[in-house]
C-alpha cells in the first residue's frame, strides 16, 4: 500500500481572501500596535499564509493621533531622516510629530518599518489606512472592530 503524500498548498492573488479590519488607536502603546497591524498587512495571522504573495488583510486604523508611549520616549525618543545634502541630517521627536500637521505618520512610519521592504511591501503597505480623527470614508467595506486594548492590559497606557 502506497503512502499518501500530503503537499502544502500555496496561497496565489486569486485564491485569497481580504477582509477588512477597523482599530481603534486611542490610547494605545504605539510600538504594540505596530506589530500586531503589520502581522495583519503581512497576512502572518492567516493559516494560509505564504510570503511571497499579498495575503494580509485591509486595515483602517482612527484616531493615530491620540496614541501613547510608554516611559519617556515621547520627548527622548529621536527620528532620523537625512536631505540628501552634506550635512542634511535632520532629527525629530514624536512629540513634534503628534503636535504637527500629520500626526498619523507616527504609526505609519512605525509599521511601515516593520514590513519588508520592496515591491511586496510597497504593496502590503498600501492595504493601510490610517486617520488621526474618528471619521473614515470606508464603512460601505463593513470592516470588522478588533479591540487590540483588551488582548493585553499593556497595550493600553494609564488605564
Amino acid at each position: 500500500m502506497k503512502a499518501l503524500m500530503k503537499t502544502t498548498k500555496s496561497a496565489t492573488p486569486a485564491t485569497v481572501e481580504k477582509k477588512w479590519v477597523l482599530i481603534d488607536a486611542e490610547g494605545l502603546v504605539v510600538g504594540r500596535l505596530a506589530s500586531t497591524v503589520a502581522n495583519i498587512l503581512r497576512g502572518k495571522h492567516k493559516p494560509s499564509f505564504t510570503p511571497h504573495v499579498d495575503c494580509g488583510d485591509n486595515v483602517i486604523i482612527i484616531n493615530a493621533g491620540k496614541v501613547k508611549f510608554t516611559g519617556k520616549k515621547l520627548t527622548d525618543k529621536v527620528y532620523y531622516k537625512h536631505t540628501g545634502y552634506a550635512g542634511g541630517i535632520k532629527e525629530t521627536t514624536p512629540a513634534k510629530i503628534l503636535e504637527g500637521r500629520f500626526p498619523e505618520r507616527v504609526l505609519e512610519k512605525a509599521i511601515e518599518r516593520m514590513i519588508p521592504r520592496g515591491p511586496l511591501g510597497r504593496q502590503q503597505m498600501r492595504n493601510l489606512r490610517v486617520f488621526g480623527g474618528a471619521e473614515h470614508p470606508h464603512e460601505a467595506q463593513n470592516p470588522e472592530v478588533l479591540d487590540f486594548a483588551s488582548r493585553n492590559r499593556k497595550n493600553k497606557v494609564g488605564a
